[in-house]
Parts: structure tokens; sequence; C-alpha cells
């Protein structure tokens, strides 16, 4: 899958994950490889992904929203 995490200010990981984890304002959900196409808004907390090399990741956001659609997600933070 790939992901793009921006900001306001910058384009803060772009790439391609095997997983990423997110602090949706229900809860936390994670999203793989094929999922359903959807959108969210994410509250205060980290969004954490696994790279390629089995990495993980994390990036700290205040809020946002994230959408995901034919393995592409696309996360607007602040």
């Amino acid at each position: 899958m790939n992901i793009e995490i921006i900001t306001p200010d910058e384009t803060i990981f772009s790439g391609t994950v095997k997983l990423a984890q997110f602090p949706g304002i229900d809860g936390s959900f994670e999203v793989l490889n094929n999922h359903a196409p959807m959108i969210s808004v994410l509250q205060k907390g980290k969004i954490k992904i696994q790279d390629e090399n089995s990495q993980f990741l994390f990036f700290e956001v205040k809020g946002g929203v994230v959408e995901v659609l034919k393995n592409k997600i696309l996360v607007l933070a602040e």
C-alpha cells in the first residue's frame, strides 16, 4: 500500500507500507492491504506504520483526516 502523511507545512512521510494504525475519534484502527474504501477523522495520538522492511515508524498528530482508496492512504494531519 502507498501512504502519504501531509501536514500544512510539509509531507512528513511518503512510501510503501505493510500496515498503518491510526488514532480514530472512536478508537484506534488498522488498515491492511486491500482494505475497503473509507474516510475517518483522527484525534490526537500516534500514527504507527510498518514499512516494507518490517520496521515500525511513529508519527505524532494533533488530529486530521484519513482517506483509504484502492490501496492508497492519504492522511491530512495537524
